[in-house]
């Protein structure tokens, strides 16, 4: 009597790994807009972002502000100017935002300090 082997028909197949995504479909990047307050350092801006809130407390609404640093290559942005930037890999120490683009020029007057 030939025995016949029956254990090809239990395997089986081997798990399919998840396809890789597209060079195009990472995660979305956070963006911000602000204004600029300074432009003093080489290709490099600091951008004061406004972030509106209800107290935890007394429910009113605050507005916090946090500065942020943001490497602008071509030294576009201006005191003044309303910015978008975007989140990016760390830069430098201090940098981990750049420049996506200048949404408003500043009208070139500086406030009047009071």
């Amino acid at each position: 009597m030939a025995e016949t082997n029956s254990s090809s028909a239990a395997t089986t197949p081997a798990p399919a790994s998840a396809p890789a995504p597209a060079p195009d479909a990472r995660a979305k990047r956070k963006e911000r807009v602000g204004e600029v307050i300074s432009n003093k350092m080489a290709k490099t801006i600091v951008v004061r972002v406004e972030r509106r809130y209800p107290h935890p407390k007394f429910k009113k609404v605050v507005t916090g502000y946090k500065k942020l640093y943001a490497h602008d290559e071509k030294s576009e942005a201006k005191v003044g100017d309303r910015v978008r930037i975007e989140e990016t890999r760390p830069i430098s120490k201090i940098k981990r935002w750049r420049l996506v683009e200048v949404v408003k020029k500043s009208s070139g007057v500086a406030p009047v300090a009071a």
